[in-house]
Parts: C-alpha cells; structure tokens; sequence
C-alpha cells in the first residue's frame, strides 16, 4: 500500500502564510468547489434550486452569497460553490442532487487555489495586480479578471478580507504576483 501524503497547491504540507506590512496572504486548502451552469431555457428554475441550496437569492452578475454554502457570480446564469471541505467533501453531489436537470455541475475542487488577503492595506495591493474597480467593490462583491495573465476570481469578504481563487496548476505564479506586489504596495 503505498504511504500517500497530501500537500497544498504550493506543494507543502501545511498552507503558506506570508504576512508583509499590514496584509497577510493565506493559502486556503480546504475549500470544496464545484461550478454550476444553467440549461438552457431552465434558468429560473436553476437560480430558485440554488439558492434553496445555498440558503440566499442566487447571486447576480459580480456577487457572491451564501453562508455553509456560497456561491458566487462566474458568467451568465453560472455560478461557483464554494464550502469548507471537511464538511462538503461531496458538494458536487449535493449540487446535482438539489439542482436535478436544471443545472450541469461539475466538481472543481482540485482545479483551483484560493489565497485569502486580510488586513488594511488590500487595495493598495488590488490595484497592482487587477483592473477592479475598488471603489465600486463591497463586502459581497465578486469579479472575474486576470492577474499576471491568470484568470482569477477575487471575491470581497470584507473591507479587510479578500478571497483570489487561481487555476492550481498557476498556484506558484499567482503567489508569486501576489507577493510582489505586497512587496511593492507596503
């Protein structure tokens, strides 16, 4: 039997945490993720059953809601779960059961990366790395954009809390553009 040992998107075996100045980057591995799309002429029925699931309104272009389980704004009538892993090691399936043939799901937990940025000096850092709008941006906003040419998802948890979710194959990349430019702003 072979003595398998898991690691986190870095490639350690606990998540990194870097702090520079006011602002701390966590890598977040315990995250369980699945995308969800609307079938076509089934997008009121998709968007009732999610939020049933999720316990909130579906949430509309640039938002994210939710509390066990969040969903946030990835296109037209799509949206990604996110929940904690330990207690959502199956929230695939929990999706495909609650949205029956409303919806397609599909599990993404393996295939993203999250960083959470917290402190004070997060939009110096935003503004370096992202073409958001920050004035716009509040505490339940989520935007598609690219960072260092990686196609990322940064969701606003709080003033002082941010969430950057990265393909994981990018992970070291977008770490890096991420300390840069805390290592610039602060």
């Amino acid at each position: 039997m072979h003595d398998l040992v898991a690691i986190t998107a870095l490639g350690g075996t606990e998540p990194r945490v870097d702090t520079i100045g006011s602002v701390t980057c966590t890598e977040v591995p315990g995250v369980a993720l699945a995308s969800v799309a609307s079938r076509m002429g089934k997008e009121g029925k998709s968007a009732k059953a999610l939020a049933k699931l999720i316990d909130a309104p579906a949430p509309e272009v640039g938002r994210w809601a939710g509390a066990s389980i969040c969903a946030f704004w990835a296109g037209v009538d799509q949206w990604m779960l996110e929940a904690s892993f330990d207690t959502h090691e199956d929230l695939a399936d929990q999706a495909k059961k609650a949205l029956g043939d409303a919806a397609s799901v599909t599990e993404q937990t393996d295939g993203w990366t999250r960083f959470d940025l917290t402190g004070t000096g997060i939009p110096s850092v935003l503004e370096l790395l992202c073409q958001l709008d920050l004035r716009k941006i509040t505490d339940d906003s989520a935007a598609r954009c690219a960072i260092h040419h990686i196609g990322c998802f940064v969701l606003c948890r709080t003033s002082e809390s941010y969430s950057i979710y990265g393909p994981r194959s990018s992970a070291g990349s977008l770490h890096h553009a991420v300390m840069t430019a805390m290592r610039s702003a602060l």
